[in-house]
């Protein structure tokens, strides 16, 4: 039997398991031997070659558009930024990952229109193992649907966390030390459902015969075996819904309705019109908000502000940072910098490289000669 008859056999095995307390241990069991099948087929598929759709990173950040054929990202990319990614009104439209570049609040912001989707992706239909590798390096998930077909959303998200990709998930509190003796101790900062005896055995089949476990949260069968695994990846998304044009006012509540079955807040989500250009400067603002980017206006001696053009970073980031991604001289001959705006207590306020910035500071650096 190969691997994927072996996966699948497991997959039904657990689907006709009914989950109770005397099941827990062995479905923890079936799900942790799936994880490693998995993990396996993965390695023996990236080992194999293949076309795949690698594309290099460019820009402050990166946003892959998401959705299943003819929802009519191509119209949307070109609607977004300088690509010309072809459009037509029937499915496969775009064979191989098309980049565009979106400028906006001075960042620049790779946009990635990923080949359509089709159900069974993450088990390779339609190359979709290599489509859904392009997500993995993503920065934020920009889910497309078409206002007719809002349920394509739950099978994008069994897709993507079929080939381990957690979205709007933080990764679990789950830390393991492996050690040379005295088998699995656990030690726990919540309360936990599991019993010990069943996280034990999902650790054993991950290899683990001696090793401490610290967990920081609460945790199910799904969460330990995906803090144990070296392979998820955890992607913030937005939502977009396409083709607002063509329905009523009327129709307009049942969407609003077939969102929320599926967890959307409708005022959370960006409603669109890719060929009719509307709704776009929302949507470019939610991708701003969301990728969680901060504008920084360099004060460069003896020319003054530079306002078109800010260094763009990650929210939360230090003068180190701002100058580690200047490079060059800037990281060599750094003495301290001076700061104006939201995060300073006063205009030119002097720093060193610990200070925390804030969109739209004014800095300068003072470096040695």
């Amino acid at each position: 039997m190969g691997l994927e008859e072996e996966i699948e056999a497991i997959e039904e095995e657990i689907a006709s398991t009914p989950y109770n307390k005397s099941t827990e241990a062995h479905i923890g069991r079936l799900k942790s031997k799936l994880a490693e099948k998995k993990e396996k087929l993965e390695n023996q598929s990236s080992a194999g070659g293949g076309t795949g759709y690698s594309v290099e990173k460019h820009g402050d950040a990166t946003v892959a558009l998401v959705g299943f054929p003819s929802v009519g990202k191509s119209s949307l990319l070109n609607s977004l930024t300088n690509a010309e990614s072809e459009t037509g009104e029937y499915e496969f439209t775009t064979l191989d990952v098309q980049p565009g570049m979106l400028k906006h609040r001075g960042a620049n912001i790779q946009v990635l229109d990923v080949p359509g989707l089709i159900s069974g992706a993450a088990t390779g239909k339609g190359d979709g193992k290599q489509v859904l590798s392009v997500v993995r390096n993503a920065d934020l998930i920009l889910f497309v649907l078409s206002v007719f077909e809002i349920d394509q959303y739950d099978r994008l998200q069994e897709e993507l966390y079929d080939i381990n990709i957690r979205v709007d998930q933080d990764p679990p509190r789950v830390t393991v030390r492996p050690k040379i003796k005295d088998g699995i101790k656990i030690t726990s900062s919540a309360d936990q459902d599991l019993d010990e005896d069943t996280i034990k055995e999902v650790l054993r089949d991950q290899g683990y015969v001696n090793a401490d476990l610290n967990l920081g949260e609460s945790v199910t069968i799904d969460r330990l075996i995906d803090g144990l695994m070296e392979n998820r990846e955890y992607i913030p998304s937005i939502t977009c819904v396409n083709k607002v044009d063509l329905i009523t006012p009327d129709y307009k509540e049942t969407v609003d309705e077939q969102l929320r079955e599926r967890g959307l807040d409708p005022e959370a989500v960006t409603f669109i019109s890719a060929e009719a250009e509307r709704g776009l400067e929302a949507l470019k603002d939610r991708l701003w908000e969301n990728l969680g980017l901060i504008r920084v206006y360099m004060d460069k001696p003896g020319r003054g502000i530079d306002w078109e053009e800010p260094l763009v970073i990650e929210e939360g980031s230090t003068i180190e940072d701002a100058v580690e991604k200047l490079g060059g001289e800037f990281k060599e001959r750094f003495r301290f910098a001076r700061v104006s705006g939201p995060s300073a207590t006063h205009d030119e306020q002097q720093v060193g490289t610990e200070h925390v910035l804030e969109d739209e500071d004014v800095l300068k650096l003072i470096l040695r000669r």
